[in-house]
């Protein structure tokens, strides 16, 4: 049984056929939005940022919008490793009431984030190879400002109803903020590529911390950050509402093989796009965007061996309930079901087989 599926643009195709799969060519590593999802990339995280990229180094761009910023945040520290291992214990234990209010989810969050990157905020920000950037969203019209849930229960409404007609529609009511490196690393986002507004601004020691959590903060569950420091003033939400899985320009950054972890082999663009079946990336205009790209995912057979089936999510907090040791154990043995992932990329690496690698 392969626990993994490989997907890959005609570019990346044509490199790895040529070169096998070699360190030196990734250039940009992308984080998907998806919460708990994201734990089943911990071994592979371990050993792609832990072992295997360490050996060529260079400078690399590393992207991410909710646990893919998180995760991307943890690769930046000066031991990946136990970054990852720590990112994976604070996220499993978290624990609630029946009924969590915003503000008990916001001090839960704010606690695991200080307890993931407190004492850490200078290697993330100066490491020597990688480049970290975090996407978020900034409400503009009916969600600059709401005031009290039922108003910004209003506001998201507007904006899936919005999105049903286009993502042009919802671009009126969020932008793209893009908190990144001040020594520059994501020069192929600065030109327009879609219909959102894209802001840019550095990360610091100030506002790492919020940007993480702004990144992360899901609509009508969790409070908006206000006012990042650095960044234009307003109210910011999650990531994914527009880059749910980083649907992006990747070929922009020629030469390069863009080594993308993902949970599927579909990229969807926005997070109010997970029911449009018809709207993925690499189709219409977007068709190019994903020449050199490298999808690596989790098979629909290594699927069936987690619990309950599938991969971690948000809904295993319903399921469980207030069972919470239940559903730690779960997401444990997912994780560690995820050393099979780690042991298949690096058979990968060392014997390259491109048939097994399907086009995007």
């Amino acid at each position: 049984m392969s626990s993994l599926t490989f997907h890959a643009g005609p570019l990346a195709l044509a490199r790895i056929r040529a070169n096998g799969l070699q360190a030196a060519d990734i250039g940009i590593i992308p984080g998907a939005a998806g919460g708990a999802k994201g734990l089943i990339f911990q071994a592979l995280d371990q050993f792609v940022f832990g072992s295997w990229l360490p050996g060529s180094p260079r400078a690399r761009t590393l992207i991410g919008s909710s646990i893919g910023a998180w995760r991307m945040a943890a690769a930046c520290q000066r031991d990946p490793v136990a970054a990852f291992a720590r990112l994976g214990q604070l996220y499993s234990n978290q624990r609630y009431t029946a009924k969590p209010s915003q503000s008990e989810i916001d001090a839960v969050c704010r606690d695991l984030l200080a307890n993931f990157i407190g004492g850490h905020e200078h290697d993330i920000l100066n490491n020597r190879d990688y480049r970290l950037h975090l996407i978020t969203n900034r409400g503009i019209g009916a969600l600059a400002g709401p005031v009290g849930r039922r108003a910004e229960m209003r506001g998201f409404a507007a904006a899936a109803l919005r999105n049903l007609t286009g993502r042009r529609a919802l671009a009126r009511m969020v932008e793209r903020v893009v908190l990144g490196d001040a020594r520059g690393g994501a020069g192929w986002l600065h030109q327009r590529f879609d219909d959102f507004t894209t802001h840019f601004a550095h990360l610091d020691a100030d506002n790492l911390a919020p940007a993480l959590l702004a990144s992360g903060s899901l609509p009508l569950i969790m409070q908006p950050v206000r006012d990042l420091p650095g960044a234009p003033p307003g109210h910011y939400w999650d990531g994914g509402i527009s880059d749910y899985h980083l649907a992006l320009p990747y070929a922009r950054q020629a030469g390069d093989i863009v080594l993308y972890p993902h949970f599927g082999e579909h990229i969807i663009p926005g997070w109010l796009d997970k029911s449009l079946p018809w709207r993925r990336a690499a189709r219409g205009p977007q068709r190019n965007w994903l020449d050199n790209v490298l999808i690596v995912a989790p098979s629909r057979q290594f699927l069936q061996t987690l619990p309950r089936a599938k991969l971690p999510d948000r809904k295993d907090f319903t399921f469980h309930g207030l069972d919470h040791d239940a559903r730690i154990a779960a997401w444990q043995r997912a994780i560690g079901e995820g050393g099979r992932l780690r042991d298949e990329f690096a058979a990968f690496l060392a014997n390259p087989d491109s048939t097994m690698i399907r086009s995007i």
